[in-house]
């Protein structure tokens, strides 16, 4: 029992530490010092490629909610441990919090967007975490009236009510901080701005939509992905708070004239609309890490040319506003295609979530190399001289988005009935269009599926075919060309370094 008391206090004296460390990142308006986002967003740096894939493809948008939780569970097995070693000295458990204030002080000196002032939630919390671990211990030495047998029962009563309150009141503590620490960065929430926002109509509106755009399949997907279920990858633990009074764009390194934009000079400029379809890297073969939307933004391409780019320029380094690079081909944007600095999605403001209040949208690219949210600064540079957060991590430089297709239904160990069965999916090739779908049963021939009409190269493409259906085990494969004529590949190839490839196949059932 004194064992698990012993952690308890460890585990108390962390809270503690957590909490209070929380409220001074609110006192001093960082979210991103905060020590347990600080150490998680050092560990995602740190992270393998190999383990990020399996983190995405394991868990999808709910990676960060599992990193956290992992993370927690960490902190909790070493408090417990610091609680333990507190128990043979109390020096042992204060240098064990002392360590986890310099872990903190780290992670969050560490980070691109660091400032001086990011280092006192950590060394606040961390004192507070020591003083409340000294505070429980002294609560469990026995009074100094323990003299005679007659006394000892009437005191271990008052000790350990005293114990009992020190615990509760450290406790408590700790919750109130806590929770006061994110009350207080949420003064800094923009939502209330985003939803007063009024953006200006496009001067050059999206073609419409084909009215069979959209197969009428049950269970297919949206040929529009509604804003709250468009995939999201990126490594921002807690999001970007980017109050559009306060946002600036940069573009300068090679170029004649540097230029500088706020957000009302962006809205001033001939914003169009566009359909575009965004995927990302991390995509395994028959994935959903796609997803299809209505962007309004400024093309990138005229801001370029008034920024005069100087000869020998090959690649585009934006930065958001915590700190993530992404490279993109410069040539990409200025070939004619619909490059955007994006503030709308779906016909309202970018959702905080998706980079408000401005992004880049670049069809044809997988977003590591193009999609950058909350940018702030473009930096005209070349490949040879600047790397971006990805390509430091073994991934491609260049990485036009290759030619995809699955099966949406029937879904994977589906039990269908005999008979004349609906097969239908999504298939793209940004930027270059989907020029034919083909899909097999078993080992037979390949047969052309029907195309659903789009409103242009850079969006998905649902297709659909009829199957007579025949009892047994049977497997589906589909494979789709592009525009250019190319064929996907039979060979799987995993996401690292540009990109997976290979045929979505599907197993099911026909009773």
């Amino acid at each position: 029992m004194r064992w698990v008391t012993a952690a308890g206090r460890g585990l108390l004296a962390a809270a503690a530490a957590l909490g209070t460390a929380e409220l001074a990142a609110g006192a001093i308006g960082r979210a991103t010092a905060s020590p347990v986002l600080a150490v998680g967003a050092g560990f995602i740096d740190l992270t393998p490629s190999w383990l990020k894939d399996f983190a995405i493809r394991t868990f999808g948008s709910n990676d960060k909610t599992v990193l956290l939780i992992g993370l927690g569970c960490g902190i909790a097995a070493a408090a417990a441990v610091i609680g333990l070693l507190s128990r043979r000295r109390l020096l042992w458990g204060l240098l064990g919090l002392a360590l986890f204030g310099v872990v903190g002080v780290v992670a969050a000196l560490t980070r691109p967007t660091a400032e001086a002032v990011d280092v006192i939630p950590a060394v606040f919390g961390a004192a507070c975490g020591m003083a409340a671990l000294a505070l429980l211990t002294r609560s469990i030495r026995p009074t100094s009236g323990e003299a005679t047998r007659e006394e000892a029962g009437p005191i271990r009563v008052y000790d350990r009510r005293r114990v009992l309150l020190t615990s509760a009141g450290v406790a408590v503590a700790a919750a109130a901080t806590g929770v006061g620490g994110r009350a207080l960065l949420r003064r800094d929430n923009v939502s209330a701005v985003r939803r007063r926002l009024r953006l200006p109509a496009p001067v050059s509106r999206a073609k419409p939509v084909p009215s069979g755009a959209q197969v009428r399949v049950p269970g297919m997907t949206p040929f529009r992905t509604a804003n709250s279920g468009f995939y999201r990858v990126d490594t921002a633990l807690v999001l970007p708070q980017v109050d559009p009074r306060d946002w600036t764009l940069r573009i300068h390194g090679m170029v004649a004239r540097p230029v500088e934009l706020t957000f009302d000079d962006l809205l001033k400029l001939d914003l169009v609309e566009r359909d575009i379809t965004l995927s990302c890297v991390s995509n395994q073969v028959g994935g959903n890490l796609a997803g299809n939307a209505r962007w309004l933004g400024a093309p990138l391409a005229p801001l370029l040319r008034r920024a005069g780019v100087r000869s020998g320029a090959d690649q585009i380094l934006s930065r958001s506003s915590d700190g993530m690079t992404i490279s993109t081909p410069l040539q990409t944007v200025l070939d004619g295609r619909d490059a955007l600095l994006a503030v709308g999605m779906n016909g309202e403001p970018l959702p905080i979530a998706h980079g408000f209040p401005a992004r880049m949208v670049v069809p044809g690219l997988y977003g590591y190399v193009s999609a950058t949210k909350w940018v702030v600064d473009l930096k005209v540079t070349r490949f040879a001289t600047d790397q971006a957060y990805w390509t430091k991590r073994d991934y491609a430089e260049r990485a036009p988005v290759k030619t995809f297709s699955r099966i949406d239904v029937p879904k994977p160990l589906a039990r269908i009935k005999a008979g004349r069965v609906a097969v239908a999916g999504t298939a793209w090739a940004q930027h270059r269009g989907i020029d034919a779908v083909e899909w097999q049963v078993d080992d037979g021939p390949w047969r052309p599926a029907q195309l659903a009409p789009v409103p242009g190269i850079d969006t998905w493409q649902q297709w659909v075919a009829e199957w007579d259906a025949v009892p047994g085990s049977h497997t589906l494969r589909v494979r789709a060309t592009d525009g250019t004529g190319a064929t996907q590949p039979e060979r799987r190839a995993p996401p690292l370094p540009d990109g997976a490839t290979g045929w979505h196949s599907v197993v099911v059932t026909v009773t």
